[in-house]
């Protein structure tokens, strides 16, 4: 079956939230809008509770910043 809101998934999904803790690898939330700006229950997200950092409002550049991040982030965890 195909979502045409897969973000839809942030705000409902408590599976993604434990599959994310499971795998034990720095993940990176982000969306394309400003979700602060949408219905209350669409600002809870269960996904970002197990992300390093999240990118909000930015559009497609937050996805651009969050693979930069990435890349400095697991940089840094292998010089500790």
């Amino acid at each position: 079956m195909f979502d045409d809101n897969p973000a839809a998934y942030t705000h409902t999904s408590v599976a993604i939230l434990d599959a994310l803790k499971a795998v034990s690898i720095p993940a990176v939330e982000v969306h394309i809008s400003d979700v602060s700006k949408r219905k209350s229950f669409r600002q809870i997200s269960y996904a970002g509770m197990a992300c390093v950092k999240s990118y909000i409002g930015l559009g497609f550049e937050g996805y651009r910043q969050a693979i930069l991040f990435l890349k400095n982030y697991l940089l840094s965890q292998k010089s500790h």
